[in-house]
């Protein structure tokens, strides 16, 4: 590894400070994580008022996150031949439009109106991680640039916990008491009384969208006024298809791609699903009712993105000691092992394992952009792209897990429940392998 010299640090590169860049750009790494989770515990609130399935729910997941598919390389596109601002900029002002969107996919009544809003968001969100993560990753020198994205991302979780916080306790809380079983039934012998409810729950799930997308248009302006001085590029640009071609000839970023796929599903049903999990072990096992179970399951979710937090903390301090690579493969076995007792045992004791997975989770998605990018040189705003463009898993896992949840038998004295939390167990071992390989091997 090479000395850091004066002129390179970890928010200093040529001389140039990016430390205000830095925190302005850190900003945006909160929003994503807004967005994420005061919409990961809605997909169950989406299923109560419409009365539609697990399966059907998570189409919520499948427009949010193929967003981030559609959108990453001709963001890439965009700020190679403009700058990481401009890429910024209009992210931020997609992500408004989406959220504003809200407002007229509620007028409408219809659950699939609201998709187009969802993807129009995670579009922006696309342009913002794909100008973000790789602008962070060179602001400063290449030995501290793994451990900058991490310091980044560690402010993501408290804009998960905010986003999640406001769902679960003014979202969920707010929204009419009958429960699933009851609006079931009203569907058919009372349709105007439940048309009243659904309008009554639409009218709460929509406002944070719509004050969410006010508070970005102010960001938006105010990076605008900022002066963000451009990261200096190694070499001349290149053409979409060279970079492709030279980054699918580097097994490191091959590999992330893979791995970062496989962690993104698995952190988005580990999270969206641990509010089926734990209703199911209060109502279900333990008999509460529904509105009481899902008030406490409520403070598990919360006490998992905390812990998510912490563990974001935690991890990057240990990175200045602990070779990433091994790290990463570390977790996700510990990940996996936990996820054994989610499985077969059940009942609080596996709640508890679903909520501890998320400590294990908080180093991965930043340590595996970071590990990836190795080596890529002037393919880094590309590369970046293909990793943003790896978030498609969280719209291809999820409806994998909900097509078995929604099985109603049990296998081997299992519920289906239990059994779909093997989905997430086999994309820790992706993970893990791949933190395996990238610590004994040269990049």
């Amino acid at each position: 590894m090479n000395q850091i010299t004066a002129k390179d640090g970890l928010f200093r590169k040529d001389g140039v400070s990016f430390l205000l860049a830095f925190l302005m750009i850190t900003i945006c790494f909160a929003l994503w994580g807004f967005a994420n989770d005061v919409t990961n515990p809605l997909v169950s609130s989406f299923g109560k008022i419409f009365q539609i399935s697990k399966f059907q729910s998570s189409f919520v997941q499948v427009a949010f996150y193929l967003g981030y598919f559609c959108m990453a390389f001709p963001a890439a596109i965009f700020i190679q031949r403009y700058s990481f601002k401009s890429g910024v900029m209009l992210g931020l002002l997609l992500y408004a439009v989406g959220a504003l969107a809200f407002i007229p996919a509620r007028n409408t009544g219809m659950f699939y109106a609201f998709l187009p809003a969802y993807f129009i968001m995670t579009c922006g969100l696309s342009f913002l991680e794909t100008s973000c993560n790789p602008y962070v990753y060179t602001m400063g020198s290449a030995e501290t640039a793994t451990r900058r994205l991490n310091f980044a991302q560690a402010f993501n979780p408290i804009g998960a916990i905010t986003g999640a916080f406001i769902a679960l306790t003014y979202v969920s809380a707010g929204l009419d008491p009958t429960d699933s079983a009851e609006r079931g039934q009203l569907m058919t012998s009372d349709p105007a009384r439940f048309e009243v409810i659904k309008a009554h729950d639409l009218d709460i799930l929509v406002q944070p969208y719509l004050y969410i997308g006010i508070v970005i248009f102010v960001l938006l302006f105010a990076i605008w006024l900022t002066r963000m001085p451009k990261t200096s590029d190694t070499g001349e640009r290149i053409k979409v298809k060279t970079a492709v071609t030279q980054l699918m000839h580097m097994p490191n970023y091959r590999n992330g791609v893979i791995a970062q796929f496989f962690y993104v599903g698995a952190q988005t049903v580990c999270w969206a699903y641990i509010m089926y999990y734990g209703i199911h072990v209060f109502r279900d096992l333990q008999g509460l009712p529904e509105a009481t179970a899902h008030e406490i399951t409520t403070r598990y979710y919360l006490g998992a993105l905390a812990l998510f937090a912490i563990g974001r903390f935690v991890c990057t301090y240990f990175l200045k000691f602990v070779n990433a690579g091994k790290l990463l493969s570390i977790l996700a076995v510990a990940a996996m092992v936990l996820l054994v007792g989610t499985i077969f045992v059940g009942g609080m004791a596996g709640l508890w394992c679903l909520v501890a997975v998320s400590g294990c989770m908080s180093l991965m998605f930043p340590t595996i952009y970071g590990i990836a990018l190795t080596g890529v040189k002037e393919n880094v705003k590309f590369a970046g792209a293909g990793l943003v463009m790896s978030i498609l898993g969280g719209s291809i896992v999820p409806p994998v897990q909900a097509a078995i949840m929604d099985v109603d038998s049990d296998i081997l004295g299992l519920s289906s429940l239990n059994i779909s939390f093997l989905v997430p167990m086999i994309c820790f071992l992706v993970v893990a392998m791949y933190g395996l390989r990238s610590s004994t091997h040269r990049h």
